[in-house]
């Protein structure tokens, strides 16, 4: 087992409700778990998102702690939360990273493998 071992799963989905699909406005929720595998503490400090629609235009997002917080994982513990991102194609991916202190002092990253934001298609 490491110090710090953070790890992140997300899931993601279409908001058919939020989305306007004739104007290019496609909607979708992302979930984010981070769990603690580690054997000490360590806070999230910051975030950093790459997000690449269908004609692979890239926009990145950097800021403080993740919805409005700043958690501290015990080892243990699992932090979960959901946001959303906005794309004007029905297909987009992300990725990232997220900015941590272990309880040390010392800060490391996190990586956050990309994942698939995808409008489910619709057979007639």
């Amino acid at each position: 087992m490491k110090p710090y071992d953070l790890s992140v799963t997300v899931t993601a989905q279409y908001l058919p409700e939020q989305s306007e699909p004739d104007a290019q406005q496609f909607v979708f929720a992302y979930t984010v778990r981070i769990s603690n595998k580690g054997q000490h503490a360590a806070q999230v400090i910051s975030r950093h998102w790459v997000i690449t629609d269908g004609q692979q235009r890239t926009q990145e997002v950097r800021g403080l702690g993740v919805v409005g917080q700043q958690p501290l994982l015990a080892p243990g513990e699992t932090f979960e939360y959901t946001s959303g991102c906005p794309l004007s194609t029905p297909v987009g991916t992300m990725r990232g990273s997220y900015h941590c202190v272990g309880d040390n002092g010392i800060p490391f990253e996190v990586p956050i493998d990309e994942f698939m934001l995808a409008m489910p298609r619709t057979l007639h």
